[in-house]
């Protein structure tokens, strides 16, 4: 038994996995095709009214993710009950001009988006306000339990400034290669 012991350590020591794996060896990429069904639901509770634009974006990368490695059957809704409802209604076309088109882009790629009445009367707006291509439900938070009730994943889509690596460069002028 010891000496099974002794071949198997030495075997791992030598294998080239252990001679290279460590903090220089680069990581790996997982290709393993989307075949299921995804429903997903995205929460999103922004601050700011145009980072709705980010989100849109993020949904149409998974989208794409999903039509590149595997099966693009999905159901994806996105729960708007912060001040991003400001841009999706025909009140306020004047402000956000382009908004209907980003709305019917993602929509006609078969997106949901759902605007909370509560959210909505909180910031002085009625139900028929919105875009036509929206759907008012009575509050986020029951909607969000619905969806996850049935069988929905839940997103919750927090947006942060992006800092890309030259930045980092910048703030940490060590990391020059």
């Amino acid at each position: 038994m010891r000496t099974l012991f002794i071949a198997v350590l030495v075997l791992s020591l030598s294998s080239p996995l252990a001679a290279t794996a460590g903090p220089d060896s680069p990581s790996k990429f997982d290709t393993t095709p989307y075949h299921a069904v995804q429903k997903v639901v995205y929460d999103i509770n922004f601050a700011n009214p145009t980072d709705i634009v980010a989100a849109f974006n993020t949904i149409k990368a998974h989208i794409k993710t999903l039509k590149e490695y595997g099966d693009p059957k999905f159901n994806i809704v996105m729960v708007a009950h912060g001040n991003e409802i400001h841009t999706l209604s025909r009140l306020n076309r004047a402000v956000y001009p382009d908004m209907y088109t980003a709305l019917k882009e993602v929509t006609d790629m078969g997106v949901a988006v759902h605007i909370c009445n509560g959210a909505a009367r909180a910031r002085g707006y009625k139900p028929d306000e919105f875009y036509d291509l929206t759907t008012v439900v009575p509050i986020a938070l029951t909607d969000l339990a619905k969806l996850e009730s049935e069988g929905y994943s839940y997103i919750n889509l927090n947006l942060f400034p992006r800092i890309t690596r030259d930045d980092l460069v910048k703030q940490h002028p060590e990391l020059k290669m």
